[in-house]
């Protein structure tokens, strides 16, 4: 049955991977922006997972007591 699962996943992994390239170069596909779209997210979430032990806060660090620096209230 293991053989059969595989068989069945790797059919599948490959008609999502043909369906994904057929998207990104199709003519209507907004490749570039998608692409940026998901770079600026991964950034975002980078620089979140990333602020506590850099300092910044929830705004980029301009917001905070200054003090301190940024990102302490």
């Amino acid at each position: 049955m293991n053989d059969l699962t595989n068989a069945i996943v790797s059919i599948a992994l490959a008609i999502v991977g043909v369906a994904f390239l057929a998207t990104l170069v199709s003519r209507n596909a907004n490749t570039v922006g998608v692409i940026s779209a998901s770079g600026s997210a991964f950034a975002k979430g980078l620089a979140a997972a990333t602020a506590p032990v850099t300092g910044g806060g929830m705004f980029g660090g301009s917001v905070g007591n200054t003090q301190y620096g940024p990102g302490y209230y």
